[in-house]
């Protein structure tokens, strides 16, 4: 997991280490910056090159919090969306979900997406599981605390 000590943009996971830099990051979706989840495999050798790609635009945007979730690691959370190729990221304002869909694996296009939807606050339409999703990585993060 990449999380750093001090204020610097981490890219997160939600394996029980990071679950209270994740509830930073949902209460910084809140405060109105973006959340951008990337939904990958291990086992996916694009998703392993594109993870320090994705960590260096992470550095880069202060007004965002970047979240990685493998889709066998993380399946509980994500299990109902329909991941069809690899990368796919999901974009979250905080009206809802701003960009849904499998992206080019290169630190450009990404980079350029994120700044992008920075300026923007248009909610799309997505399907209710993408929809959700913040909803339910809040619930993972109150479970935790729950049971430490």
């Amino acid at each position: 997991m990449c999380v750093s000590n001090d204020s610097t943009p981490a890219v997160l996971t939600a394996v029980p280490a990071g679950r209270a830099a994740l509830s930073r990051a949902l209460d910084s979706l809140e405060a109105g910056r973006l959340l951008v989840v990337v939904l990958c495999a291990g086992w996916c050798g694009a998703c392993r090159e594109f993870r320090p790609v994705f960590e260096r635009i992470a550095q880069s945007h202060a007004d965002a919090s970047f979240l990685w979730l493998d889709v066998e690691d993380d399946s509980a959370l994500i299990e109902d969306i329909d991941v069809e190729n690899f990368p796919t990221l999901a974009v979250y304002g905080p009206a809802g979900p701003l960009h849904y869909g499998v992206s080019l694996p290169h630190e450009s296009v990404v980079a350029r997406l994120v700044e992008t939807l920075v300026r923007q606050s248009r909610v799309i339409a997505a399907e209710p599981a993408v929809e959700v999703l913040p909803a339910l990585l809040r619930q993972l993060v109150a479970g935790s605390a729950q049971q430490g």
